[in-house]
């Protein structure tokens, strides 16, 4: 999967990302999780509010900050939505 954690760098940013990171970890997912920081990129993929979530292109989350808990949902739905639930690549 592609993750990748969405903000401008700011606090809150910060915290969405290091949540979705752990998430990751705690599902033993072996993908990076990109903390995606350009202003324009983050524009062309029609996000109007940061922290935003994307796995695989798809918007997950946009405009608040996530919990372990949460991002951990999202990610488990990204890997259902792929036909699989155990994370391997397809």
């Amino acid at each position: 999967m592609k993750i990748q954690a969405l903000g401008c760098g700011c606090p809150k940013s910060v915290k969405n990302y290091e949540a979705v990171v752990e998430a990751a970890k705690e599902m033993g997912l072996k993908d990076e999780v990109e903390f995606y920081q350009d202003s324009n990129g983050i524009i062309e993929m029609g996000i109007m509010s940061t922290p935003a979530l994307v796995i695989d292109g798809k918007v997950y989350s946009m405009g608040r900050v996530l919990d372990v808990k949460q991002a951990k949902e999202l990610l488990k739905r990204a890997q259902e939505s792929r036909g699989c639930s155990c994370g391997c690549p397809k």
